[in-house]
């Protein structure tokens, strides 16, 4: 099948995505609203802590042998598995609202008690939540299944932020936008050192002295103990660890059990996933994030705040669109505002690693080129964009993906070395730049070795760019993508093509 990116498709899909949220409702959170299923034109602005728990020793699982084989994976997921459903209960018995659980990160949102003057107790909460975290984890590995405890680094801010619906259909939650949430999940991933990490507004709301750098200054243990007594958050490390082996006598893990699935990704349907039941293949794991969003939604918070939720449905819809229908990929997740996913080209016993990434690079150009119109677009309807931008990465090799938790309340994963190091070259790009793995550079071919140069890393590489410098290396992906849309284009626009390539694009 030859995946395409189609301009006129494309804009059709944005305009019609522009058309759901024509007309946007944002209102203040008040006690008790539920944040479930929020419609894709609400969104709700809330005071609250935002808590960031980052499992330092996770990689570790996945780094636990030579070669990345189905132990590393089993380790792995085993491992998020025990903790997942350890955190799961600390939170439900807590009150506080899980955001998300994404592989070793927690983002979970402190709203009680109500008020934009409860600060001080919403922050002590927090940190009594933190610690008990931070306490259960230590105890809930595996000495059996060589799965050790968690190390804990919690992230704390507080502040406004934009609540708005997570998700699609099957997999819809709450998503929190701006300052507190952002500034939380730098504390917690700044570095492994463990620990409990409050931003200055944070230490302001409990009195504490602020810091120069917050993400050196980690919470002492009578400070802790101080939030504690506060607190009074009546919940017991042993209660929740006997309460935690029960459950796990009750519901047991099992084992971890892996089978191909076949090709294309986008027919695999993630809600069937078990443990037992977990898809594992060699294949490219792409991240896509929104640059300066977390300023964006600053700016736009308190005045015109519908823009913000005229701008991520449109531009995330379309994102999930080019990798799901136009490159026939798999979206695991929205994280914020940034999109996580898979693509495979091969096989259901196999996986043609030339053809992935190739069509990986494609796919990366079709995301850009999507959202650049998609920005067009907006601003043509009159939405304030300011100076969005988008950073690409992706790498490829083998990854698992299954569900975690007890029925009723499994969450989607997907692991392995390559998601890990997809996000490390996401982050290494500026918002208009695409980097590519290392293993996928070597073992991908030669046409995207010669267009990403040796440093792994190109500007403006939108789908037309990526179209030509593949095809004029003789890609065999790129020649078939492009004459199967050259097939649909008049005479005209086929002589153009058939012009000798002049790469503009910058390398870095």
């Amino acid at each position: 099948m030859v995946n395409l990116w189609k301009h006129d498709r494309a804009k059709d899909a944005i305009d019609a995505r522009i058309k759901e949220v024509e007309n946007v409702a944002v209102v203040d959170y008040t006690r008790d609203t539920s944040l479930q299923s929020i419609p894709t034109n609400k969104a709700y602005r809330l005071n609250g802590v935002h808590l960031y728990v980052d499992i330092v020793n996770f990689e570790d699982m996945l780094w636990s042998t030579e070669s990345e084989g189905e132990t590393s994976h089993k380790r792995a997921l085993r491992f998020l598995n025990l903790h997942y459903r350890a955190v799961h209960r600390i939170l439900s018995d807590a009150g506080a609202i899980r955001v998300d659980f994404h592989n070793q990160r927690l983002h979970t949102v402190i709203a009680k008690p109500y008020g934009k003057d409860a600060a001080n107790d919403r922050v002590n909460r927090a940190i009594a939540i933190a610690k008990l975290i931070t306490d259960v984890l230590a105890e809930t590995g595996d000495d059996e299944e060589k799965i050790p405890s968690a190390g804990v680094r919690v992230g704390v801010d507080t502040g406004k932020a934009l609540v708005v619906n997570n998700g699609r259909s099957g997999n819809r939650e709450p998503l929190f936008l701006g300052r507190p949430a952002n500034i939380a999940a730098k504390l917690a991933s700044n570095n492994k050192a463990v620990g409990i990490y409050l931003s200055n507004e944070a230490r302001d709301a409990i009195e504490l002295d602020t810091v120069d750098e917050p993400a050196n200054s980690k919470l002492t243990d009578d400070e802790i103990k101080k939030c504690e007594d506060q607190a009074k958050l009546g919940l017991s490390k042993h209660s929740i660890v006997a309460e935690w082996r029960k459950d796990n006598e009750k519901n047991p893990i099992g084992s971890f059990a892996f089978s191909r699935t076949i090709p294309p990704l986008k027919n695999l349907d993630i809600t069937t996933l078990t443990p037992g039941n977990s898809r594992r293949m060699e294949m490219v794991s792409v991240y896509a994030d929104v640059d300066n969003f977390t300023a964006y939604v600053d700016a736009h918070i308190n005045k015109n705040a519908e823009d913000v939720v005229r701008c991520l449905h449109v531009i995330r819809a379309e994102l999930d669109r080019v990798l799901s229908t136009d490159f026939s990929g798999r979206r695991i997740r929205f994280i914020g505002d940034c999109v996580h996913g898979h693509l495979l080209e091969g096989t259901a016993y196999s996986t043609d690693t030339d053809a992935t990434v190739s069509t990986a690079v494609l796919c990366a150009g079709g995301v850009r080129s999507s959202f650049n119109l998609a920005i067009a677009r907006l601003e043509e309807n009159g939405v304030d964009t300011d100076d969005l931008g988008l950073a690409i990465g992706f790498e490829f090799g083998p990854g698992a993906i299954t569900r975690l938790g007890i029925q009723g309340s499994r969450i989607r994963c997907s692991t392995g070395r390559s998601v890990v190091l997809s996000e490390n070259e996401q982050k290494r790009c500026n918002g208009t730049q695409t980097a590519i793995g290392q293993t996928a550079y070597d073992e991908g071919p030669t046409s995207v070795r010669k267009l990403f140069g040796s440093s792994r890393r190109v500007s403006n590489l939108t789908y037309d760019v990526a179209l030509e410098a593949l095809a004029a290396e003789d890609d065999a992906v790129a020649k078939a993508a492009r004459a199967t849309l050259y097939a649909t284009c008049s005479p005209a626009i086929v002589k153009a093509a058939e012009m000798p390539f002049r790469p503009h694009t910058k390398i870095r």
